[in-house]
């Protein structure tokens, strides 16, 4: 993942109302939640939802399956471990660095 993606998909969380969703479907786990049971937990208007989701799918950090007559969204696993990866691969390096140049002193 590269700088511009994680802007892009942290963008896409940084409200509170898309913030909410994502952490109800990462919740819900693999099986996921319907657009309806989304729409309850978070007590919002159809169109609200609908235009939140979106911006969450087009970042690429939920997914939806019809089955049935049911919209099925989950949260992309993948792809959220990926930005967390993205965000702490090299926490502390300067740190280490600071660290070893003291013992070597």
């Amino acid at each position: 993942m590269d700088t511009n993606d994680a802007a892009a998909r942290l963008e896409a969380l940084g409200n509170p109302t898309r913030l909410s969703l994502f952490r109800a479907l990462v919740k819900a786990g693999h099986g996921g939640l319907s657009v309806g049971e989304c729409q309850q937990r978070l007590a919002i208007a159809q169109s609200t939802l609908s235009f939140h989701l979106k911006a969450l799918i087009h970042a690429g950090l939920v997914t939806q399956e019809r089955q049935s007559r049911t919209l099925i969204c989950r949260a992309n696993f993948d792809l959220m471990n990926a930005l967390v990866g993205f965000l702490v691969d090299e926490c502390c390096v300067d740190e280490r660095c600071r660290t070893a140049a003291s013992d070597a002193a």
